[in-house]
């Protein structure tokens, strides 16, 4: 029998997450080249609001007051993402000094403030100049990503133990080459799969080199977890449906490192989009035991069913399905006969719906199936914000959110998940990729046009759940605000 603690261990970190494209800016400065993120905003249609990155939050020129805004907070750890770009322009040749003293001041900023250092090397701004060169297709890019992870470790191995190569590889492959919906746009079953596969095979390479310049760093590998249950469990078409996303969604990115294969549905229920010949001899044994930890990002559930007579509209279901903006192809590879049922109960402004108990479930499955401790990297929702009169943004939708899910996290923990720590998504709003700035995650409310920084209801609440160790009950959010709030 097991008990569900009151309180998180004292070594549990709670943090906040943010990435490079989404807040920092400065996209012509500093040396930094262009990325596919650049490119991909640069194309008509491709983003809402024709919206880009090239400002974002300005965290490039306000990491200092944003650190310090960290450490107001209380946080723990905080979870940021190199730019490739910013530190190796061309993403091959020579590394960029100036860019690389960029992270090196906010790492020993972080330090000096308490606050331990997550660091991911890949979330998605691939340098343009690999992308021209065959981007993740090409075996390559795979190589030149292993170079770039080496140097980073050396450069920031001594203040930094904790690693995430990759940031969601699904929405990277399935996204970006898949549905066509996220950078560099293409819309390729094949192409999605070859690309899922190499980036895998970039994690244990890039593992591995880093390993060789401190073995004691902890890698881990970041995914976004989708929970698909079936419409009918009864049903053996349903289950295998679910069986399917499952095997797209997570434990393609699991299984190769934990057991050094692919989950057995994957391959033959792909064989009619590739041959698979992008999977090399020797390619699954150098993946095996290259983990340390699994980051989980979550933030909604699905259902699935199967339906051999669904049309060319309801397939549009699978893609929004995920809550990224539609593109030209389903980010579902031999999801021809499976459907994605609409979402139900409360629902956020991504459309996605609310739903603790699949992140309570997730950890529990993550943890029997991998045995590998576990980071909640990233977990958060999106509501229509407003400040009102008082200065105030009273986010109750978010602090609500909040409540069930770090619930969800600590009720796991009771079970015997070893989850050792929760980033809020986000630290503030910011660049929601094809979305724009029309959708709004942070926990710090930021004017696009000023560039302020404004405490919602909920940094609030979140700095007494970090300080209380605990789940701070929702009603108090109200009176654990100020007004007017704190701004920077």
């Amino acid at each position: 029998m097991t008990t569900t603690p009151e309180t998180f261990p004292d070594d549990f970190l709670f943090g906040a997450a943010t990435a490079s494209y989404q807040i920092e800016g400065g996209a012509r400065e500093g040396g930094r080249g262009p990325s596919i993120w650049d490119t991909f905003c640069a194309t008509p249609g491709k983003v809402v609001g024709g919206d880009s990155g090239d400002v974002a939050c300005d965290h490039f020129h306000r990491w200092e007051e944003d650190i310090d805004m960290m450490s107001e907070l209380g946080l723990q750890a905080y979870r940021f993402s190199i730019a490739w770009p910013r530190v190796q322009p061309l993403g091959t040749g020579e590394f960029n000094a100036e860019g690389i003293a960029f992270y090196r001041a906010i790492i020993d900023r972080l330090k000096s403030k308490g606050i331990t250092p997550m660091v991911t090397l890949y979330h998605w701004d691939l340098p343009q100049a690999l992308d021209d060169q065959g981007g993740w297709l090409s075996r390559d890019t795979v190589d030149a990503f292993a170079v770039y992870a080496r140097r980073m470790a050396e450069e920031f191995g001594a203040d930094v133990d904790m690693w995430a190569t990759l940031n969601e590889p699904w929405v990277a492959a399935f996204v970006g080459y898949g549905a066509g919906a996220h950078a560099p746009g293409h819309a390729d079953d094949a192409e999605a799969l070859q690309v899922a596969h190499h980036l895998n095979l970039a994690h244990a390479r890039a593992y591995r080199a880093m390993k060789e310049v401190r073995g004691d760093l902890r890698i881990g590998l970041v995914n976004n977890c989708h929970t698909p249950r079936p419409w009918d469990p009864s049903s053996d078409a349903d289950r295998a449906a679910a069986d399917h996303i499952d095997a797209l969604a997570n434990t393609m990115f699991h299984d190769p490192f934990i057991t050094g294969e692919y989950p057995a549905v994957l391959l033959p229920n792909t064989a009619h989009l590739t041959d698979w010949s992008f999977l090399h001899e020797g390619d699954l044994e150098e993946m095996q035991g290259q983990v340390d930890w699994f980051g989980v990002n979550y933030y909604a559930s699905h259902v699935v069913r199967h339906n051999p007579n669904k049309g060319k509209e309801s397939s549009k279901l699978a893609t929004l399905a995920d809550g990224h903006k539609a593109g030209a192809n389903s980010p579902w590879p031999g999801d021809e006969e499976i459907e994605f049922m609409p979402p139900t109960g409360k629902i956020t402004a991504m459309g996605w719906n609310v739903d603790p108990s699949a992140l309570h479930a997730h950890l529990i499955k993550i943890h029997r199936e991998t045995g590998k401790p576990i980071y909640v990297t990233e977990n958060g929702s999106a509501w229509n914000d407003s400040i009102d009169e008082d200065g105030r943004v009273r986010d109750t939708d978010r602090v609500d959110y909040f409540h069930g899910h770090i619930g969800a996290v600590l009720k796991a923990i009771g079970e015997g998940a070893d989850v050792r720590g929760y980033m809020a998504w986000s630290l503030m709003d910011n660049f929601e990729w094809a979305q724009g700035y029309a959708k709004r995650f942070g926990i710090v409310h930021v004017d696009y046009d000023s560039l302020e920084r404004r405490w919602k209801d909920s940094a609030y609440w979140y700095q007494e759940v970090v300080r209380q160790r605990a789940v701070v009950p929702v009603e108090q959010a109200d009176a654990l605000a100020a007004t007017p709030p704190r701004t920077f």
